[in-house]
C-alpha cells in the first residue's frame, strides 16, 4: 500500500507540472480560422527554449498517462 500511496502523490503532482508546462507555452496563432488564412506560418521553425518545453511537456504527459493506467488498473494490489 505503500507504493500504490506514493505513486499517488507522485501522479498528483505531475498533473499540477503538466497544467504549469500548458500555460507556460506561448500561443501558436488564431485557431482554426489561422490554418486557412496564412498555412505557411504553421510551419516555422520553433526556437530552442520551446522545443525544449514541447519535450519536459510531453515527457510529463507521458508519465501522467502511465500512471494513471497503472493506479486505475490496480495492477499494485
Amino acid at each position: 500500500m505503500l507504493i500504490t500511496s506514493l505513486l499517488t502523490w507522485f501522479w498528483a503532482g505531475s498533473g499540477i507540472l503538466l497544467i504549469l508546462l500548458i500555460l507556460l507555452h506561448s500561443p501558436k496563432g488564431d485557431g482554426m480560422g489561422g490554418l486557412a488564412a496564412s498555412g505557411s506560418s504553421m510551419f516555422t521553425s520553433a526556437s530552442s527554449a520551446e522545443a525544449t518545453l514541447n519535450r519536459v511537456t510531453w515527457t510529463v504527459l507521458a508519465v501522467f498517462l502511465s500512471l494513471g493506467i497503472i493506479l486505475s488498473a490496480g495492477w499494485l494490489k
